[in-house]
Order: structure tokens, then sequence, then C-alpha cells
């Protein structure tokens, strides 16, 4: 999956492909050449995530209904 564009990773490929790879580096198997090719690929998926969220985040505060059923906007707070 390490060869799939970000753009194209749902949010639970990417954190699932971060995992691995943060597994990865703290068992320290990889030389550091790749490590630190892995390492850049982590902070891209981390990135790619933090989009992912804030998107989300930003669909929840425009889809709230009131009591009464009226749709409107209020602040995520998590």
């Amino acid at each position: 999956m390490a060869d799939k564009p970000l753009k194209d990773l749902s949010f639970e490929d990417a954190l699932k492909e971060l995992e691995d790879i943060v597994a990865r580096l703290e068992r320290g198997d990889a030389p550091l050449e790749e490590s630190i090719t892995i390492y850049q690929r982590g902070a891209a998926l981390k990135a790619h995530c933090d989009a992912k969220l804030k998107d989300a985040q930003m669909k929840v505060e425009k889809i709230v209904l009131d009591g009464k059923g009226s749709a409107g906007t209020e602040p995520f707070d998590a």
C-alpha cells in the first residue's frame, strides 16, 4: 500500500499504514536510509489523516439538527 498515492487512501487505510510504519520504526529493524524514507511516508500519512479528520469535523459542524428538526450549525466539540 505504500505505493498508493495519499489522495487515494481512505482514513482507515492511511491510519493502518501509519500504524505499521510506527511499529516497524519502533522495532528498529529497518536500515537507516529506509527508516528515513518510511518516516517521511509516515509524516505524510499523519498529515493526510489530520486533513481527513478536519474534513469530517467540518461536515459534522454543517449537519446539526436542533430539537425541532431544523438544520443548523454548531461547532464540533470532541
